[in-house]
């Protein structure tokens, strides 16, 4: 399989494209997704979640209030990033158990790894290929405010919180713009694709001819 990594900035249209690549046969990983099963009450990473920031981010029932732990990694660096040396390891362990067995079943040609924080977390040499989705900031943080309910304030420092698109968009292979219509949107991942499956044809075609595509340990 060939193994790409889509990302981006938060509220940038990562799922739009993501759902392109699905209906055009794409197996797609969603790393939040994995997160939140991983927070699970009484899962180890929830236990050392709670045993650091406390009862107070927890809903009635036990799980993790995913907003009220928001606002305290949004506001604190430092918490920001001691919630993702928690986390991130054993997301990428999960994209590594899947990868595996899916490659056994040959019934996907692409694997697509939609994570927000893929080149934060230095994981870009487990993919093949990179894609970087951004859009403008106003953009940006209009989606955000309708998305997760915050205010201009609150969208603009969870946006300023992550990695500049500028830095981003210099390690990407592919760049989507989703600042226009959403069929602009849906032609570039369309486009993109295309291109994905002659890296996938030369993957297939570098390994039978024994030259193996190297990519660094995460």
């Amino acid at each position: 399989m060939l193994l790409v990594a889509l990302t981006g900035g938060i509220a940038t249209g990562k799922s739009v494209v993501a759902d392109v690549f699905q209906q055009l046969g794409c197996y797609i990983h969603e790393a939040d997704l994995v997160a939140h099963q991983l927070i699970a009450p009484e899962k180890p990473a929830w236990k050392a979640i709670v045993g650091h920031f406390g009862e107070q981010i927890l809903n009635p029932d036990k799980t993790i209030n995913r907003r009220s732990l928001g606002a305290v990694i949004f506001k604190d660096e430092a918490e920001r990033h001691f919630l993702n040396k928690i986390l991130h390891p054993m997301v990428l362990e999960k994209k590594r158990e899947i990868v595996e067995r899916l490659e056994k079943t040959d019934k996907y040609k692409i694997f697509v790894s939609v994570a927000a924080l893929t080149i934060e977390a230095g994981f870009t040499g487990f993919f093949d290929k990179i894609i970087v989705v951004y859009c403008d900031r106003e953009t940006q943080a209009k989606r955000l405010m309708e998305r997760d309910g915050l205010n201009e304030q609150e969208a603009k420092k969870r946006i300023k919180s992550q990695m500049p698109p500028e830095e981003k968009l210099t390690v990407a292979d592919y760049i989507i713009n989703t600042s226009g219509t959403l069929a602009e949107t849906v032609e570039q991942a369309e486009h993109a694709f295309r291109n994905l499956m002659i890296d996938y044809a030369l993957k297939v075609s570098e390994n039978k001819n024994g030259k193996h595509i190297k990519k660094k340990k995460p």
